[in-house]
């Protein structure tokens, strides 16, 4: 049972909690949505949202040959397949922030992973939050805000308590293998080995004993004790994956399912980053020495994380399904941004090419008649917000900017929005030396066809790709006088972008 895990709130506790029902008191919430009646509860429908951890769109519903991943492509066919998602900020604090918010970066005033979201916003009505108000459960299990991972797994880490009725921290057998960890900086004091590091272990035990196994067996047992016919309430349950965040450690059998030889790393082309502004550059140390071979039991790795990761996400949805909650149940799934693996020399994220940005994005409504769909316009995280809100036929806060994308459960062939924006402060000086200016802020906007970027306002470079032609940003556009039309065009868009952007 979950007293087996650190759960703040116990069983006891939380059946006392139900039992006194919807009159509970909400902070925020007004009197009619404190006590909403047993049969209204009942009729709402629940939310699970599951989010994962640097996952990017080498997934099999999105295309990908080698990587398996059965349950997210079952999750994609009962729903919405969004393929061009995007995060605002590519970085876990500055995005989970965000999207549990409805807030760009600059109006929640996180930036990175220091910082908080109620230093600027104290009294913000988050994701969670707005569910609680009216009268849901709520609860989390695993990472949701922010966490430093590994070191904090099993605490709330950078938690956002005010958002929770339960939360439990899993803590598995991932956790407890630090010091046999791979890392490309063996020689580093433990704690700078993994996290921000390429780092991997392959291990006998089973899924279940891991981290996100625990996760998904304490979400399993919520779902028990959460269950509308037991509490009267709806439930609005959260569920993070750690994985396939570094350190990649997963069971044996699951790297045993990439064969090295079938891996085909991506090779940074001598040519690729003569037209690339520097600021763009988010190197980390070592990673561009890494040989053929290294790319490829480290991408084996990652993979092989990914099907840990999707094993769990099939554990959770495969309960709801048994208890019977799926007809009356919103799923959502994406990963808090994207992920490289080799393109333009770079790997994990940061920085605002579409490897860093763009995210796996699902969407399941019960009943939905585009179940099985694509959506090919370009969304953003921050539209989960009010999604769920329309969904469930609940009040979104005034504070929301993202747009719903419930038109586009209705008709894929919907464009909620011009163009995605997202944006990031360039750490190039970590690598560059040549680069001495703190503080260069990226703003990047991506339509249907093209990604437009500036750096510093432009002063630091400009980058334009045509994705139709160039899918792998080979050829920045940006200063070719054929191209100066589509500049301006992308121009206009980024300046109506970051005055929605605007605190």
């Amino acid at each position: 049972m979950l007293s087996r895990i650190h759960v703040v709130m116990t069983r006891a506790l939380f059946l006392a909690f139900v039992a006194i029902g919807a009159g509970v008191p909400v902070t925020g919430a007004s009197t009619a949505e404190e006590n909403p009646s047993k049969k209204k509860s009942a009729q709402r429908r629940n939310v699970l949202m599951i989010v994962t951890d640097d996952c990017n769109c080498d997934l099999g519903c999105f295309g990908h040959e080698l990587v398996r991943s059965p349950n997210i492509d079952k999750l994609a066919a009962r729903g919405v397949r969004f393929h061009r998602a995007y995060a605002q900020y590519p970085v876990c604090n500055a995005s989970r922030s965000s999207f549990m918010t409805s807030l760009y970066p600059p109006q929640s005033g996180v930036f990175a992973n220091k910082g908080n979201l109620r230093d600027k916003n104290p009294n913000i009505v988050t994701l969670a939050q707005m569910f609680r108000n009216h009268g849901y459960t709520a609860a989390r299990v695993g990472k949701i805000y922010h966490y430093g991972v590994p070191n904090q797994i099993g605490t709330d880490g950078h938690d956002d308590l005010a958002s929770w009725d339960l939360r439990v921290n899993p803590r598995g057998i991932d956790r407890e293998l630090h010091e046999q960890i791979h890392s490309i900086q063996p020689n580093a004091p433990l704690h700078k080995r993994f996290g921000g590091t390429l780092s991997w272990l392959s291990v006998p035990e089973e899924s279940e004993l891991h981290t996100d196994g625990k996760g998904a067996t304490a979400a399993i047992e919520l779902l028990d004790e959460m269950h509308p016919d037991k509490t009267g309430r709806p439930f609005f349950l959260a569920v993070g994956f750690f994985r396939p965040h570094t350190p990649y450690v997963a069971p044996s059998r699951l790297f045993e399912k990439y064969s090295r030889d079938a891996i085909e790393p991506v090779l940074e082309r001598p040519d690729d980053r003569d037209d690339i502004p520097v600021a763009a550059l988010h190197d980390r140390p070592r990673q561009r020495e890494l040989t053929v071979a290294q790319r490829k039991e480290i991408i084996q790795a990652y993979y092989a994380s990914i099907s840990l990761m999707d094993e769990q996400l099939g554990r959770v949805v495969d309960a709801l399904e048994e208890r019977q909650l799926s007809d009356e149940t919103v799923i959502v799934f994406f990963s808090d941004h994207g992920y490289h693996l080799g393109a333009h020399g770079l790997w994990q994220k940061s920085d605002l090419f579409e490897g860093s940005c763009r995210v796996p994005l699902i969407v399941v409504e019960p009943g939905s008649k585009q179940a099985g769909r694509v959506s090919t316009n370009p969304v953003e995280l921050m539209d989960v917000y009010p999604t769920l809100a329309e969904l469930c036929h609940t009040t979104a806060p005034e504070h929301v900017r993202g747009v719903s994308l419930k038109p586009v459960l209705d008709d894929v062939s919907v464009a909620p929005r011009d163009a995605a924006v997202s944006m990031t402060v360039s750490r190039a000086r970590q690598m560059h030396k040549e680069f001495t200016t703190d503080r260069v802020v990226g703003y990047s906007v991506r339509t249907p066809r093209y990604r437009y970027t500036q750096w510093g306002d432009g002063k630091f470079g400009h980058e334009l790709y045509d994705y139709e032609k160039d899918p792998d940003e080979y050829t920045n556009l940006a200063d070719l006088p054929a191209h100066s039309t589509t500049v301006q065009q992308m121009q206009t868009l980024l300046a109506n972008a970051r005055d929605r952007m605007r605190d």
